[in-house]
């Protein structure tokens, strides 16, 4: 068993369908361990997302990320990092596949629902960012 983070984007807590999102994480044998809503700060979301600092789309992603609160998530089940990533789907939802997080719920490119680590390493981090391990429920 192994752990892997998602964040349900504003997009997604706007539309009130994260029961619904969750529903597809939960039929597809993963987990949900910890869970809570947060509401990004703007040094969060550029900590957060640091890595495509340098990116054209940076200023608009943070914003959409402040723009209404978030669900963070820890999932657990077999490679959960690889697992939860083919559940989301492509980042464009047009290119995602039937039945995906993505092609059922997305928006857009960026307004694409959910996020999930792309490492067991990253998993670790950004889990680490937003629990602590007393308040994850294996």
């Amino acid at each position: 068993m192994s752990r892997t983070f998602s964040i349900l984007k504003p997009d997604a807590t706007r539309r009130n369908i994260t029961g619904a999102v969750n529903a597809v994480i939960e039929a597809a044998g993963l987990r949900i361990v910890a869970q809570k809503r947060v509401h990004f700060t703007k040094a969060q979301a550029e900590r957060f997302y640091g890595v495509h600092k340098e990116r054209p789309f940076f200023g608009e992603l943070v914003e959409q990320m402040t723009a209404a609160p978030v669900v963070v998530q820890v999932l657990e089940g077999e490679n959960a990092v690889a697992k939860y990533r083919e559940v989301l789907g492509a980042t464009n939802p047009e290119q995602a596949a039937e039945g995906t997080v993505r092609k059922l719920f997305a928006l857009s490119i960026g307004e694409n629902t959910a996020h999930g680590s792309d490492s067991d390493e990253n998993a670790a981090i950004e889990i680490a960012q937003f629990f602590s391990e007393a308040e994850i429920v294996g």
